[in-house]
C-alpha cells in the first residue's frame, strides 16, 4: 500500500507541473497512403455456370464410390520396395502425351529422367471470373503444398508474383483466351500446348507443361492450368497432382497405389507412396539426363533403403 500511495502523489506533482510548462499543439496525424482498389471480379458466364454444376456432380459420383480419398492410403493399401521402384520406373521415365499434327495425344513414350536442378519459384495466376475466396484458399493451399514438396524432396522452392512455375487457375472464358497468358509465362511455348488449354477436353480438369532447354532433360520452366469451376476437394487434388508431375513425376501407372498418379480417382492428395517417389528423384545419386536402364539398379537400392528392407 505504501509504494502505491507514493506512486500516486508524485504523480500528482508530475501533473501539476505539467500544467505549468507550455506545449505546442500536437501535429496532425499524417494520412494513410491510398490503397489500391483490388481487382474487379467479373461475374461467371453461362457456360463456367454450367461447367460448375456438372463437376459438381462429378465430384458427388465420385465420392459416393469411395474415390478421393483423403488418407494418404492405410492399411488396405500396402506396397513393398520393389513395387514402390517399379512404380517409380514407369511415372518417371515415361511421357504421357507427344506432341502429333499440332495436338497432343495421349501415348507413353520412353524418356530420360527429367527434373529440376535450379530453384523452383512458384507464381499463381487467376482468371478474371475466380472470386476472391476462391484465390484466397487456393493461395494457401499452394503456398502450403509447396513448402511440404520442399521439405520431401530437400530442393529449393518457393512462391513469388511471378516465377518458372506457373499455376493458372482459369474459367471457361479465360481458358479459352489464355494464349497470351501462356506465352508471357513462357514464350517458346508450342502451339500443341497452347492448343490443348485453349481448347481443353471436358475429361480433362487439369493439366501441367513442362519445359527444358536444348533438348536437355534439366526443367527450365513449366505451367499447371487448372479449371476454376471445380469445388474445393477436386480443385486441390488437380493442385496436388499437376505440382508434384511438375517436379519430375511425369506419367500415370495403373499399378501405383496408394498414389495420385493413377487414373482411377483413387486418392485425391499426395500419398506416402508418392512422398517416397518424389525422394527418389531427388536423390543426389541420380541426375537429369540418366536413361531409365541406368537408373534402375540405383532406384532400387534407394527404394529398400527408403522401405527399410521390405519385400
Amino acid at each position: 500500500m505504501t509504494v502505491t500511495g507514493g506512486r500516486l502523489v508524485a504523480l500528482a506533482g508530475l501533473a501539476l507541473l505539467a500544467a505549468c510548462v507550455e506545449t505546442a499543439p500536437p501535429l496532425p496525424a499524417p494520412k494513410p497512403a491510398p490503397q489500391p482498389a483490388p481487382p474487379a471480379i467479373a461475374p461467371l458466364s453461362a457456360e463456367s455456370l454450367a461447367e460448375r454444376d456438372r463437376l459438381d456432380r462429378l465430384q458427388t459420383h465420385l465420392l459416393a464410390q469411395g474415390l478421393l480419398r483423403t488418407d494418404g492410403g492405410g492399411r488396405d493399401a500396402p506396397f513393398a520396395d520393389w513395387q514402390l521402384a517399379r512404380n517409380f520406373q514407369r511415372i518417371a521415365f515415361y511421357d504421357e502425351f507427344v506432341a502429333a499434327r499440332g495436338s497432343l495425344v495421349a501415348r507413353e513414350m520412353e524418356t530420360t529422367l527429367k527434373r529440376w536442378d535450379k530453384p523452383i519459384r512458384f507464381g499463381i495466376v487467376f482468371g478474371a471470373s475466380v472470386p476472391e475466396a476462391q484465390r484466397t484458399r487456393d493461395r494457401a493451399t499452394i503456398r502450403a503444398y509447396v513448402a511440404r514438396l520442399s521439405r520431401i524432396t530437400g530442393h529449393p522452392m518457393s512462391m513469388g508474383e511471378t516465377g518458372n512455375f506457373t499455376v493458372m487457375i482459369l474459367n471457361a472464358d479465360e481458358r479459352r483466351g489464355a494464349e497470351p497468358l501462356l506465352r508471357a509465362a513462357v514464350p517458346p511455348i508450342a502451339q500443341a500446348a497452347v492448343r490443348a488449354v485453349t481448347f481443353m477436353a471436358p475429361e480433362t480438369d487439369c493439366q501441367m507443361f513442362a519445359f527444358t532447354a536444348g533438348g536437355g532433360s534439366a526443367y527450365t520452366d513449366a505451367i499447371a492450368v487448372i479449371r476454376g469451376e471445380q469445388p474445393d476437394l477436386s480443385r486441390i487434388a488437380c493442385i496436388h497432382e499437376e505440382i508434384a508431375q511438375g517436379l519430375g513425376l511425369s506419367n500415370d501407372s495403373r499399378a501405383a497405389r496408394p498414389s495420385i498418379f493413377n487414373d482411377d480417382e483413387e486418392f485425391a492428395f499426395l500419398t506416402r507412396h508418392d512422398e517416397l517417389l518424389l525422394r527418389i528423384l531427388y536423390d543426389a545419386r541420380l541426375a537429369p539426363g540418366m536413361t531409365q536402364d541406368a537408373a534402375r539398379p540405383i532406384v532400387e537400392t534407394i527404394a529398400a533403403e527408403l522401405m527399410g528392407g521390405a519385400s
